[in-house]
């Protein structure tokens, strides 16, 4: 006996699978944003520029 042909975009059933598929959790997660991440990283650069900016003003 031949077993069914599957379409391509699903998945045959697996043989002995009881448990169902878990949930998985949306993308994202830290990455969802940006723009907190890049502003810490710009306002920790502007803060290192402004401390060698005040040495140099200060020599």
């Amino acid at each position: 006996m031949t077993e069914p042909l599957v379409p391509p975009q699903e998945t045959p059933p697996v043989e002995g699978s009881t448990s169902s598929a878990h949930e998985e959790r949306p993308d994202g997660g830290v990455w969802e944003h940006p723009a907190v991440w890049v502003s810490l990283i710009v306002s920790g650069a502007v803060l290192v520029a402004l401390f060698f900016a005040f040495r140099v003003l200060g020599l």
